[in-house]
């Protein structure tokens, strides 16, 4: 065996934004039905760590281009955590402030790396769920005169995944079998962005989409009030609280929408948070691929989808973050800080170095 090389990627970045997208795709080789092919499409790979970093940038550029956002302008935002950590490596990049409101409920790291970016962030209230953090940033924005990035309703969002996430797909999987495209929604913008590809060139793919069991609005089959700009007028009553940050906000985004009213996927499935959490844990100790909760449970669904395809399927499935963004809830509660009792006695087989 020929040791591992390297040859550079043959170009030289001028900023961190350049790397944003073109994640991997890697094959799921030892808890994978035998009789179907997975891959992973892992988008902690982008520079900030998660699928956000795309739609981040895109709302920026997008509204530097068409004027929307003036140099210097503050941006402000409402995120569960990743759209604002992303959001974060943009405008620190560009030189834009920039405020995140977040509910108080959504992990302790997440506030802390977007403050470590530069950004400030504004808690609201876990009880007025992402409706109140929503509303937050808008009287923010219209108090100050501050840019509003908008992720849930802005067309921005879609746009950049129809344009990178899909076309890299396609190119993967150029002339090879994708039978599944497995993905969970927040905003909606990698599932409408996607789909909108799919739909057209890879049409015999079948799109499976999937949301919290005890949150399941979509399948609900209740329509979320709005107002006349699209955005969410209440709290979609459908809604429950559930440990899958960053999917599935207490409404259904107008971007998602377009999904809905398309058809843009052809089966939608509720997981439990705790079955996320236990694949999440798998894909980690035996595959070595880390994602938080909302890529095990994108993956939880992809196995299920597996067990029942036919023989030699490929499936896709869309993990969205690292689990580093998790280590403070209960996807770690299990993880001792200190040895274990089988530890203690691995240091003890031999005679030095032992803590007291």
């Amino acid at each position: 065996m020929t040791i591992r090389t390297t040859e550079g990627r043959g170009k030289l970045y001028d900023n961190v934004l350049e790397t944003v997208g073109d994640t991997p795709c890697i094959r799921i080789n030892r808890i994978a039905p035998s009789h179907v092919t997975v891959y992973v499409k892992a988008e902690a790979f982008n520079p900030a760590a998660s699928v956000k970093d795309r739609l981040a940038l895109n709302i920026i550029e997008a509204a530097e281009r068409d004027g929307r956002l003036q140099p210097g302008q503050t941006v402000v935002e409402a995120t569960s955590g990743n759209t604002g950590i992303g959001l974060a490596m943009v405008c620190a990049a560009k030189g834009y402030p920039l405020v995140v409101t977040m509910a108080d409920s959504f992990s302790v790291e997440r506030r802390r790396l977007m403050r470590f970016l530069g950004a400030k962030v504004v808690l609201t209230p876990r009880a007025e769920k992402g409706l109140g953090m929503y509303n937050k940033a808008r009287e923010l924005a219209e108090a100050n005169g501050w840019f509003l990035a908008r992720q849930f309703e802005s067309s921005d969002n879609a746009d950049i995944h129809e344009h990178t996430t899909a076309r890299e797909i396609l190119a993967d999987f150029a002339e090879k079998r994708l039978d599944y495209w497995v993905t969970g929604y927040g905003t909606g913008g990698t599932v409408t962005g996607v789909a909108r590809v799919l739909r057209k060139e890879r049409p015999d793919t079948k799109i499976i989409l999937t949301e919290p069991a005890n949150a399941a609005i979509v399948s609900s089959g209740q329509e979320q009030e709005r107002d006349e700009q699209g955005s969410p007028a209440i709290s979609h009553p459908a809604f429950e609280p559930h440990p899958i940050q960053g999917w599935t906000p207490d409404f259904i985004p107008l971007v998602l929408q377009e999904s809905l009213d398309k058809d843009f996927y052809d089966e939608l499935l509720p997981v439990a948070g705790a079955d996320g959490m236990a694949w999440s844990r798998r894909l980690a100790a035996e595959e070595g691929i880390f994602t938080g909760v909302s890529g095990g449970s994108t993956f939880a669904i992809a196995m299920q989808v597996a067990e029942s395809a036919p023989e030699g399927s490929v499936l896709l499935v869309m993990l969205p973050d690292t689990g580093e963004r998790y280590l403070s809830t209960p996807l770690f509660e299990d993880i001792p800080e200190e040895m274990t009792d089988e530890e203690i006695a691995l240091s003890q087989s031999t005679p030095g170095y032992q803590l007291p």
